[in-house]
């Protein structure tokens, strides 16, 4: 269980949450996990939607993947780094993310067959290029020449950015030429904005 405060009449009540999702064992959570439906809830009080983020630990064992969904506790974030260390996640790629919006993303970056590092530095080239300060998401891979769709929030909608997929091939190829960016994001970590800007700024 989980204690969960009403954003809007400030009640609190209890949420059943879910520790972890395995995407082999229960696929079907792994479809509320991308559909957001998760981490909403109906406010037992006031009966409007509320968005719960809670621990949540994501494994995808045929791709390799474990995301942890981090309530910021450093003490559990150790835990979890030192057990995606073990050598039964040999090969594994781990993450930190700090919101369900992250993990959502994650996880389509990794569906996409795409590497998050890349990903992040293909943002911040799109950044550039819009010399906007905007937080961009990925939405997804598309079409016959791969497509890229990014989007990001402004005046109170969302803006679709699509680059061409060289962007994120040149962006590949500058990360392996540096092995020092793919050495940083061994074990569990936190790869976004700020990861990638402390290797390009």
């Amino acid at each position: 269980m989980y204690q969960l405060t009403c954003n809007h009449c400030g009640k609190t009540f209890q949420v059943d949450a879910v520790p972890s999702v395995n995407t082999e064992r229960n696929p079907e959570l792994k479809e509320k996990v991308l559909s957001g439906e998760m981490f909403l809830h109906d406010c037992p009080y006031c009966g409007r939607r509320v968005l719960a983020s809670f621990p949540l630990l994501y494994h995808d064992p045929a791709g390799k993947l474990m995301l942890w969904l981090s309530d910021g506790s450093a003490d559990t974030e150790a835990r979890m780094q030192a057990a995606v260390c073990g050598e039964d996640f040999e090969g594994y790629t781990g993450r930190i993310v700090d919101t369900p919006g992250q993990l959502i993303e994650k996880v389509k970056i990794f569906d996409a067959g795409l590497d998050d590092l890349a990903v992040e530095m293909a943002k911040f080239v799109t950044r550039q290029e819009l010399s906007k300060d905007v937080d961009l998401i990925f939405f997804n891979l598309d079409g016959a020449d791969n497509e890229i769709t990014l989007t990001y929030p402004e005046k109170g909608e969302m803006q679709l950015v699509r680059i061409g997929f060289n962007v994120y091939e040149d962006c590949a190829g500058i990360i392996l030429r540096n092995p020092s960016i793919k050495n940083a994001a061994t074990g569990l970590c936190r790869v976004g904005r700020s990861f990638v800007e402390s290797f390009l700024r």
